[in-house]
């Protein structure tokens, strides 16, 4: 059984915001009483937090789909509905919340870090909340607004300071368990490490964290062995180590083709050539491993790099190493201080930005928008004043004159929202405005209908 999971896909279903309620106070003595129909309350919310007790995503890998409570409608008496709990998912630190394909949502590093997965929807209006002066007594109330369903990917990448890379059966769980209290699986075998192990090292006054990463072999930035697995947990070490084996009984194995073919694999995964490096010989305790060690080490001092001579069974040559580790350590947290002199940048919305578009289809016209689109999602189509409040929201949004100047008369094709859920209607304009009025001359003002008109000339008598 998995115990340890650090990829998981999640499907978040956010609540339905409840249903406004169309209610008119009825008491003696108050034959008008008024509206009364509270609003509904809003849907619970799909939340990642990060908590530090939490260390893997097994959680979510067992139970994938989470979906959120509803809000309750509103009742008469002006009572409001009651909003409902939102849905807190624990993961550690360093998640990446991203899309299927890639986009990255939110990146959840430190305790009480958060990110809305998927919003609640809101509460539709009840009659009372809709009253004006204009429309003292409606007769129908908003219905609440559909929760938000994400379906996103989860990825755990170890916050760490140091990452031990290297070969399997390099020692470096053996590392781990000698420079910290950590004590992960050893044995004589590879692969013995199957999953990242931490260890919190101190070096003087200097604390910080080591990653041992599972073995990597050649392939490993393409997916062989456990490579794509586990090379996400190198990405935000500050150092990495390279752990060599001097002792290895492989024949066809020496310390250099083995470092040549980690830094191929770390070139090739992409995104830590500017991390410092630094390079482990161990099991110098055994002879032939210390012949080794003074055999490669100044190849790799030509190159560069700090080279140590450690035996993580002995403990020899681990000091130095802890004390240069702390110190690029260091040098990376300084470098990482945010500016005390940056500043935050605001960007206002424009000031001719109408909040929704009008585009040109072969089936007619679509119109987006949040607020066009949550209109539409909030009106009962089956209540006829539900849709002329409609009508005078879109109205005073500006949708008509944007239709009009698109081309639209009356008649046409218009739809609102995305292609799969759109409303798609017959558009007769309301307003007369401007140079449109030569378009629009049948068109009815507000209040009236020239179609009812017709069809009222049409009954015996005519009259009205």
């Amino acid at each position: 059984m998995a115990t340890f999971v650090d990829r998981v896909v999640l499907h978040a279903q956010a609540g339905d915001g409840g249903n406004g309620c169309a209610s008119v106070l009825r008491e003696k003595f108050k034959p008008l009483g008024g509206p009364d129909g509270g609003n509904g309350g809003r849907g619970g919310d799909i939340v990642a937090v990060v908590d530090p007790q939490v260390t893997t995503l097994l959680e979510f890998h067992h139970g994938p789909h989470r979906r959120a409570g509803n809000g309750k409608p509103g009742q008469g008496g002006n009572r409001n509905g009651a909003e409902a709990a939102d849905i807190v998912l624990r993961v550690p630190s360093g998640t990446v919340v991203t899309t299927e394909s890639g986009k990255v949502l939110a990146d959840l590093v430190g305790p009480g870090a958060t990110y809305v997965i998927a919003r609640g929807g809101r509460g539709g209006l009840g009659n009372a909340a809709l009253a004006s002066p204009r429309r003292k007594a409606p007769g129908f109330a908003l219905l609440g607004e559909p929760g938000e369903h994400r379906d996103v990917v989860l990825e755990l990448k170890t916050v760490a300071d140091v990452a031990l890379v290297g070969f399997p059966s390099a020692g470096k769980s053996s590392l781990v368990a000698a420079l910290s209290a950590a004590r992960p699986k050893i044995a004589d075998y590879p692969f013995t490490t199957l999953v990242p192990n931490l260890g919190v090292v101190t070096a003087g006054e200097v604390v910080f964290t080591v990653a041992d990463v599972p073995g990597l072999i050649p392939g490993a930035s393409e997916g062989k062995g456990l490579g794509l697995e586990f090379l996400r947990h190198v990405e935000r070490c500050s150092v990495l180590v390279h752990v060599l084996d001097c002792a290895t009984m492989e024949s066809e194995r020496d310390p250099l083709v083995d470092f040549d073919i980690i830094e191929h694999e770390l070139m090739e995964y992409g995104g830590l050539a500017d991390r410092p490096r630094l390079v482990a010989l161990n099991k110098i305790d055994v002879p032939d491993g210390r012949a080794m060690a003074d055999l490669v080490r100044p190849t790799l001092e030509a190159r560069g790099y700090a080279v140590h001579e450690i035996s993580a069974a002995t403990h020899e040559g681990l000091r130095p190493l802890t004390f240069a580790m702390a110190e690029r350590v260091m040098a990376a947290r300084a470098a990482a201080v945010p500016d005390e002199t940056a500043r935050i940048v605001l960007t206002p919305k424009a000031v001719d930005d109408s909040g929704f578009t009008v585009s040109v289809e072969d089936d007619g016209f679509r119109v987006r928008g949040d607020r066009a689109e949550r209109w539409v999602r909030q009106t009962d189509f089956s209540n006829d004043e539900a849709v002329g409040y409609l009508a005078d929201r879109l109205a005073r949004l500006g949708v008509e004159e944007a239709l009009v100047e698109q081309g639209a008369t009356p008649g046409c094709t218009v739809m609102i929202g995305p292609d799969e859920n759109a409303v798609v209607f017959d558009w007769y304009p309301s307003i007369v405005a401007g140079d449109s009025a030569a378009m629009m001359r049948e068109a009815s003002p507000r209040g009236t209908d020239v179609r009812l008109d017709a069809r009222i000339d049409e009954l015996p008598g005519g009259d009205r």
